[in-house]
């Protein structure tokens, strides 16, 4: 069936049905890859509750700022400056959970 042009649908902003089946299909592999982003961060919240229990236990301190800086760095080399927020957020979300 040939697309055709009709108003903005609501769901989409498309104005075709060819424009709105790929919209659909990306979002849904969108929502795909989010599942499995959320699913690392919570695999890496654990590995660095292990890592803060071995410091402490070793009488370290939980957090080791020379780590989190090669962690911005990182990030902010792969993703630009975004990439430092992103990377702050991860970093807060790992602290402190023991």
């Amino acid at each position: 069936m040939p697309a055709t042009d009709t108003a903005a649908r609501p769901d989409t902003g498309a104005r075709t049905d060819d424009a709105a089946d790929l919209i659909n299909g990306a979002r849904e592999r969108i929502d795909a890859l989010d599942d499995r982003i959320i699913g690392l961060i919570q695999e890496r919240m654990a590995v660095s509750a292990v890592i803060q229990e071995a410091r402490i236990t070793s009488g370290g301190r939980r957090v080791n700022l020379s780590r989190e800086m090669e962690v911005l760095g990182h990030y902010r080399d792969a993703l630009g400056k975004p990439g430092t927020a992103l990377a702050m957020t991860l970093l807060e979300l790992c602290r402190g959970r023991i």
